[in-house]
């Protein structure tokens, strides 16, 4: 065979280059995938599915970043969301597991990296929880871009405009392993850095003391390349990454062409930034030599059209959203304060005035058989079960607050009647009784009658929710002041029901921010210390006896407890958690402090998000304490995080 032509020469060498070629593209860097997120029906090209499996190994150690936002604002729930380890998050940010963490503060996520099919990733669930959710929502807002809606279209099997609440999906994290050209150049860990407005890669670079042309040769960028909020960045790292301490933003104009800053070889990047230039250059020529033999020898090839198809328009993050409602949680009342208005001025038109005798009837001349506890008593009124109650001297003003509210989670009068100087309330039946009863139905851990630990967390959300509205939604806004398991409520399929208002009264009066008084009443074990020592009544109150009976839901025990280890005398659950959570091994000390009834069935991680919570609820700085609605929105990721549990799971992890 001759090779005499010029063509023929060419077509030798790039015969012998093509293993060359191969070889490079191989163990080539990740491209950018620059704002192609945003185009959920086309993937072609984008590295929007993942970053290709080229490294070196097909699992690694790797690293996540994740803003700490509402309702993920501590290390357990951070770790349920992306399937971690909260103990290793809270020792990687020198955090504790129960430290709450400030909005918007920068965590890292360690986690193992792994081939799937072409593409690295890191798995995780999610279970849809509003109509208003689709991958789009999930891969940006929820998962903050370290996913993509594509890589969510093409790894579940539910159609992208067919989304329904209840579907689980799998949620491909993106993560990369070090290639071969990064582990020569000392690079032996990827960070998956997400993008927020007014990032740039110098000042990116800057807080993982990485090397700016390392950032950009892993990522194939260069310095005039633009970055997107909703998009990841891949840090070489050639040690672990620390505690980041994030330097201001700079303004939003900003873009990654700014010039990079002189190159200072920092402990967390490469150094190697002259073998990474001359991989790029050598790269460069042989592909443009390769480009040139394909040329002169191939000419004749047709190339391939870019097939349009069908393909649905992209769209944008502002379509996207466009028309839709502020997200809200499950647990949270749809009704508004201008509707409330209505409510009240229609109030005497569903208010019943019974006569005595037809309570008489109703509950078999109070028969004993018909009592329900102390003076309440179950009664039959048209058919419906009611609860009757029986109480003695002025309770107008109890009266006035329930024709007032109009709520899921709180119980509903229907009715009263004024009989001998008694007043009789009428209200709807709950069939399983106070929640105190059934926590302490039976104490027999193979009790299959216990609540279950999705039941309790829900139990949890409705007298948050119950409460909130008390406290931010009725006019005016009221305090319960008498919140205790024994005022919550069971109806038969496990909702709660906030009850007894006697003492509630309003949050304040003409203008002011707190009451006080000297009639200090309430039940041992659920009263503040500012209530007990000062008389202080402000809504934390609630928000401390509500963390008592989060407590209660937790641990199965009683507000008060007898002192274990022989000494005498009773204690309050409230100052045992502290003891319990601030404790040499907290972990373990929770098993033993969480309600043996449950078994292993519940998702320990999430148990430790409700006990933290629950802590600090009952601090006796009313001022540390959260506010009801934190509580609404916390308590609802837990509880949506429990949809995601799978019990299998816990085997996994050693405590």
């Amino acid at each position: 065979m001759s090779f005499s032509s010029p063509s023929s020469l060419l077509l030798l060498l790039l015969l012998h280059l093509l293993p060359v070629l191969f070889f490079w593209s191989c163990h080539s860097q990740q491209p950018y995938i620059n704002n192609a997120q945003l185009n959920c029906y086309a993937t072609n090209g984008s590295g929007a599915l993942g970053y290709s499996c080229n490294g070196v190994q097909p699992s690694c150690p790797s690293f996540l970043t994740f803003r700490a936002e509402s309702p993920y604002l501590s290390p357990a729930l951070i770790a349920f969301l992306l399937s971690a380890d909260t103990a290793n998050i809270s020792r990687l940010n020198s955090v504790t597991d129960v430290s709450p963490l400030p909005a918007d503060d920068l965590i890292l996520i360690p986690i193992s990296c792994s081939c799937s099919n072409q593409f690295y990733q890191h798995n995780a669930s999610y279970t849809l929880k509003t109509l208003t959710e689709t991958y789009l929502t999930v891969a940006n807002d929820t998962y903050q871009g370290l996913s993509t809606c594509q890589a969510l279209m093409d790894q579940n099997p539910f159609d992208s405009r067919n989304l329904s609440v209840g579907d689980k999906l799998a949620v491909p994290l993106r993560c990369a392993c070090p290639t071969l050209n990064q582990t020569s150049a000392g690079i032996k860990y990827l960070v998956s850095y997400l993008i927020i407005s007014g990032d740039d890669i110098p000042t990116i670079a800057q807080t993982f003391n990485a090397d700016y042309q390392s950032i950009l040769a892993s990522n194939k960028l260069n310095e005039k390349s633009t970055i997107y909020p909703y998009t990841t960045l891949l840090i070489p790292l050639s040690t672990a990454p620390t505690k980041l301490s994030f330097p201001p933003p700079p303004a939003p104009s900003s873009t990654s062409n700014v010039p990079p800053p002189s190159p200072s070889g920092g402990g967390g990047g490469s150094s190697h930034t002259g073998l990474f230039a001359g991989v790029g250059v050598g790269a460069g020529l042989v592909l443009l030599f390769a480009a040139l033999a394909l040329f002169f020898c191939l000419r004749r090839r047709r190339a391939r059209p870019h097939n349009q198809g069908t393909i649905k328009e992209p769209v944008s993050i502002a379509t996207e959203y466009e028309g839709l409602p502020p997200k809200t949680n499950s647990f949270t009342s749809s009704t508004t304060p201008s509707q409330f208005a209505p409510r009240m001025r229609d109030a005497l038109d569903w208010m019943t005035v019974y006569k005595f005798e037809e309570l008489q009837r109703a509950t078999g001349h109070f028969d004993e058989e018909h009592r329900i506890s102390g003076s309440v008593y179950r009664g039959i009124i048209n058919g419906d079960t009611a609860a009757i109650k029986q109480l003695k001297g002025n309770v107008s003003s109890e009266i006035s607050i329930l024709k007032q509210i109009s709520h899921s989670s709180l119980i509903r009068l229907s009715g009263f009647c004024l009989h001998e100087g008694n007043t009789y309330i009428v209200y709807e039946y709950a069939d399983r009784g106070s929640l105190s009863d059934c926590l302490r139905h039976n104490k027999s851990a193979a009790d299959s009658t216990s609540l279950t630990w999705k039941q309790r967390i829900q139990i949890a959300c409705d007298v948050a929710d119950g409460v909130n509205y008390l406290h931010e939604y009725t006019n005016p806004p009221y305090i319960h002041k008498n919140l205790k398991s024994s005022n919550v409520l069971i109806t038969k399929d496990f909702r709660a029901k906030v009850a007894n208002f006697a003492l509630a009264r309003p949050a304040a009066e003409d203008g002011a921010t707190q009451h006080v008084t000297r009639h200090v009443v309430g039940t041992q074990g659920y009263l503040a210390p500012e209530y007990l020592e000062r008389g202080l009544i402000t809504p934390k109150l609630d928000v401390f006896a509500f963390g008592v009976v989060l407590l209660e839901l937790l641990s199965g025990k009683e507000a008060t407890i007898t002192r274990e280890g022989g000494e005498k005398g009773e204690v309050f659950l409230s100052l045992v958690i502290a003891d319990v959570l601030h404790g040499h091994d907290a972990r373990s000390q929770l098993r033993d402090f969480i309600d043996p009834c449950l078994r292993t069935d519940y998702p320990f991680d999430l148990a430790f998000a409700a006990a933290e919570l629950a802590m600090r609820c009952v601090s006796p700085d009313s001022n540390s304490r959260p506010a009801m609605n934190e509580l609404v929105i916390s308590l609802s990721a837990i509880y949506n995080s429990t949809l995601d549990w799978d019990p299998e799971d816990e085997k996994h992890f050693t405590f």
